[in-house]
């Protein structure tokens, strides 16, 4: 077979065995349909779509523009500054780490359609983004800074001459990322009750009229346009670069470029790190003058959590659901990369692995959780199973990529050795390529926790009625505005208190084995 034709025969193969099962029905009872019964039914439902398609795609659009703008600003400030970068590490982390569907009740009560849209897919561009530029800029070559500034050029000259476009192709491969993330954030805010058009008002619309093939509608119609918004920066990056390939961003946490402080100094750094977060909390609810009753500011919010006669029964409340949605989340997000781990050691042995799977890593990664969720609340049912698929399935493919990546760039120079002692494949991989490629398989862990735990809360939110989803949407149901920000706010802290974790055991196995980890 022709090598240009080999990529399409497992996309192929999956469809014709899904035709066949859902014709006949394996798969959970019909939960499963057919792919030309799903095309019939968006043909049938076509005249639907153009207004729910494009409310969602402004709102992608314009946050897209907004979150993309202020993330390459904020890059280029790091990039000069790296105080502010230390500084702003607590605003940074907790952007990433921050579950949209927390914030997404919030949004839409406080603010009128379509801003609850815009602001959910600028933060689900920004940190993405804002990493590449920070990444790309730092890592010009710095003897092509150095002949500007022999040439009398200064620093902004350098930035704009070298490090610009040095830094152009792994912006770009940010913004592929970053572009169905802005989708995923407008149908986030639609489901949260923001608006009357949009996917993810049509989705919910939808759910209980047992109806499987208009959801899978639906669903992949959400996947087609997220699809499309990555394949619009590929074709971008080949017109301007000349290459499609995505550029790796390094994994490891980068190192910081700022000068050595005193301890009192790097102490200041910590508590302006944590603060920055609250104070511009604070000072948005201030300057927006959103109602108290609506607004929880830090100290309100500690109020009602410690300070109210019924404080002690919204804490067990809260803990309750915590202790719910912690260890599915745990679970389901070690399972994910467990197989991700197992199946990039696969691709080693069979190189042709990789092809085969990275056009389903592709469509699993542009996938919006929320019109995942419904399929397959349809084909394994309400219960726990649900939580652990839809864990592993949003941490499973991203981890994978992210590792397989690693190991493939292990040199091969370093295999070398081990081979030359008569070493067998399997000795080659845990002595020199596990061992090379840890960084990746950390950069994986914590890429796919905080999304671990946003699938865990929207499983609960639409399927089992338990954890911080269903909390989440109870209380939305109540009007009970201060346990929305409270849960909020927790879901943010265990997000964050992931990400920081993976970073400290990082830094400790990575030290042990004498390699540079950067921050």
């Amino acid at each position: 077979m022709p090598n240009r034709l080999r990529p399409f025969i497992g996309p192929v193969l999956i469809l014709v065995l899904w035709e066949i099962a859902g014709r006949f029905g394996l798969v959970a009872s019909g939960a499963l349909p057919a792919p030309s019964a799903i095309l019939v039914r968006l043909v049938v439902d076509w005249s639907d779509y153009p207004g729910h398609v494009l409310a969602t795609l402004f709102g992608a659009s314009v946050g897209f523009l907004i979150g993309n703008a202020v993330a390459i600003a904020a890059g280029v400030l790091f990039a000069l500054s790296p105080l502010s970068a230390r500084v702003a590490r607590g605003l940074n982390v907790a952007l990433f780490a921050l579950p949209p569907i927390a914030i997404s009740p919030i949004l839409v009560l406080t603010f009128s359609d379509p801003v609850p849209r815009i602001v959910l897919a600028a933060i689900g561009c920004y940190f993405v983004t804002m990493t590449a530029t920070l990444v790309g800029l730092t890592q010009a070559d710095a003897r092509s800074v150095d002949v500007v500034r022999a040439y009398g050029g200064g620093r902004l000259k350098a930035l704009w001459l070298v490090q610009a476009r040095s830094a152009l192709p792994v912006i770009l491969s940010g913004l592929r990322i970053a572009a169905p993330n802005a989708v995923l954030g407008s149908i986030l805010a639609e489901f949260g009750g923001g608006g009357r058009w949009g996917l993810g008002v049509y989705l919910l619309g939808s759910l209980g009229r047992g109806e499987p093939d208009r959801l899978w509608g639906i669903g992949l119609m959400a996947t087609l346009i997220a699809g499309l918004a990555y394949l619009a920066f590929v074709l971008l990056a080949r017109a301007i670069t000349g290459s499609s390939q995505a550029v790796t961003v390094p994994t490891a946490v980068l190192r910081s470029t700022d000068r050595p402080r005193p301890a009192w100094q790097h102490g200041l750094i910590i508590v302006a790190s944590i603060g920055l977060p609250l104070g511009l909390w604070w000072a948005l609810l201030a300057l927006l003058r959103v109602p108290a009753m609506l607004a929880k500011t830090p100290p309100a919010l500690y109020d009602y959590l410690f300070g109210l006669p019924g404080s002690a029964a919204t804490q067990a409340k809260l803990v309750a659901a915590l202790l719910q949605t912690l260890p599915m989340t745990l679970i389901g997000m070690g399972a994910g990369l467990a197989m991700a781990f197992a199946l990039a050691l696969g691709t080693q042995l069979v190189p042709r692995l990789i092809r085969a799977l990275l056009p389903i890593a592709l469509v699993t990664q542009t996938m919006p959780l929320v019109a995942l969720t419904p399929l397959l609340v349809l084909l394994v049912g309400r219960g726990p199973a649900v939580i652990l698929w839809i864990t592993v399935s949003v941490t499973f493919f991203p981890a994978f990529v992210t590792m397989a990546q690693g190991l493939l760039l292990v040199p091969r120079a370093a295999l070398e050795v081990p081979r030359a002692y008569g070493a067998t494949v399997w000795q080659q991989m845990r002595l020199v390529s596990v061992p090379a490629s840890l960084p990746y398989l950390f950069a994986a862990t914590r890429l796919t926790a905080p999304r671990a735990l946003l699938g865990v809360m929207i499983a609960e939110w639409l399927a089992t009625g338990t954890g911080l989803g269903n909390l989440l949407n109870q209380s939305r149901g109540y009007l009970d505005y201060g346990m929305i920000w409270a849960v909020a706010v927790v879901s943010v802290l265990v997000a964050v208190a992931f990400y920081q974790g993976v970073v400290l055991v990082e830094r400790r196995v990575l030290g042990r084995l004498g390699m540079a980890v950067a921050e």
